[in-house]
């Protein structure tokens, strides 16, 4: 009998750690920064389809409601045919619908595009979030998750720097640096759904980097966490893809994750805009380049509150009181116009979003089943999905009707302190990673 120490443990999970999330880490940051371009597109654009803001709201939204119709199917499709398979088509029809927004003629063009954009991608983040649970024992969820969704500060910190400087800089063949940003972005997706074919692994079970003890450990390790949940009495029904339906915990989250989601996108989707109000002096290049600072600080604070979240063995006050914080920074933004206190006060607020976001997804993978986390991931991620529709949507509908972007920001703090008392709301027993166990063994000759 051979037993697995502290020390083996910790560098598995640091073999697991360097050869599964640098590559999921670029894909996501590709997934991003196509996904929300059309903010940034939006400041030249706007003016030149003739597309006013509560148009661009819906426009920019409605990609989340195809996300959302055509979410838990897709993420089905990847549970039976495996994640390299499904992750590759994800990335390569994206990338051909990105290309071709950089073609569009008006704002019913664009809008059509953004819908086919969201049937293309639908799925890919619940795939990415199942496939980090095949790997990563509960116990060091937070972190990686949070690790992965750094692409998230990642594509916004690089993003936009790029996407206004090819709007500033590059008019080739006569068309508008806006059409460039469609087209030079989306051709990375293409490309690296090609390499996914190649290089990515579906399951622990296939992970020759792993020696046999490393791999008999992990599947150990994962085979014990999911006894635990299938005797939870909050968790023995979900022993089925659909019955997560079923589960009121499953919506609850949805809903937890769709608030969030209001106001994360509420806030990307109109910030260069906001940003370049600021300032009359400001380059479509410079508002990019400050752009990407409230993210930076965003991705040292989630690492942080993850990190944390794993020593301390809690994560409900680990979720809800950094979104509370992001209520803070969105009211005090309604009481200036100053450039630099308005960038502190973006920073405070997508720092509690980002926070949220990186331990949030250590919760659901508590008390779901291995049969039912496909689906109920996928039901979590496209009902909040849907607050990415509303979010953007509803910022331009009131900047419409009141002429300021201060009640969609008004709008947005009400939905994260509604989070915050969501939050508050599950019940302590289901958001409590089980202790650590004793150390494994594994039979000799397995």
């Amino acid at each position: 009998m051979i037993t697995f120490s502290e020390a083996e443990e910790k560098r598995v999970i640091r073999k697991i750690s360097l050869k599964i999330l640098p590559f999921i880490f670029l894909l996501y940051i590709i997934a991003m920064i196509d996904r929300v371009n059309v903010g940034f597109a939006a400041l030249t654009m706007n003016k030149e389809l003739g597309i006013g803001a509560s148009t661009f709201g819906l426009i920019a939204g409605i990609f989340f409601i195809a996300y959302f119709l055509f979410e838990v199917p897709s993420n089905v499709i990847m549970y039976k045919v495996g994640a390299r398979t499904w992750i590759a088509r994800i990335l390569i029809t994206w990338g051909m619908v990105v290309m071709g927004e950089g073609f569009i003629q008006n704002a019913f063009q664009l809008g059509v595009l953004r819908v086919l954009l969201g049937v293309a991608e639908a799925g890919f983040y619940p795939a990415m979030i199942l496939y980090i649970t095949y790997w990563f024992p509960g116990k060091h969820l937070a972190r990686a998750v949070s690790y992965f969704m750094l692409a998230v500060c990642g594509s916004n910190i690089i993003g936009g720097p790029i996407s206004t400087w090819i709007m500033d800089n590059i008019n080739w063949l006569g068309m508008s640096g806006w059409r460039w940003v469609y087209i030079l972005e989306g051709i990375p997706a293409i490309v690296l759904g090609i390499i996914t074919l190649s290089i990515m692994i579906d399951k622990p079970e296939e992970a020759k980097f792993l020696t046999r003890k490393e791999k008999s450990w992990l599947l150990s390790e994962l085979q014990k966490e999911q006894q635990v949940k299938e005797k939870n009495a909050h968790a023995h029904t979900s022993t089925s893809y659909w019955e997560a339906f079923r589960e009121p915990r499953v919506w609850h989250m949805g809903l937890c994750y769709m608030v969030y989601v209001m106001a994360m996108y509420g806030v990307g989707f109109w910030m260069p805009q906001m940003i370049k109000g600021l300032s009359k002096i400001l380059t479509s290049t410079q508002v990019g380049l400050l752009s990407a600072v409230p993210y930076i600080a965003a991705s040292f604070v989630m690492i942080l509150v993850a990190r944390h979240s794993d020593k301390a063995n809690e994560r409900r006050f680990h979720v809800a009181l950094p979104i509370l914080m992001t209520f803070v920074g969105l009211i005090a933004l309604t009481m200036t116009s100053n450039l630099l206190l308005s960038m502190i006060l973006l920073t405070v607020a997508l720092s509690g979003v980002y926070a949220f976001g990186g331990t949030f997804w250590s919760i659901p993978n508590l008390s779901l089943s291995a049969a039912s986390a496909a689906v109920g991931i996928a039901i979590i991620n496209s009902v909040g999905n849907l607050g990415g529709f509303m979010g953007p949507y509803l910022v331009g509908w009131l900047l419409d009707w009141t002429g300021s972007t201060n009640a969609g920001m008004y709008m947005l703090a009400g939905c994260a302190l509604a989070e915050t008392l969501l939050i508050l709301a599950i019940p302590k027993k289901l958001v409590t990673p089980p202790p650590a166990g004793i150390p494994q063994r594994e039979e000799r000759g397995r």
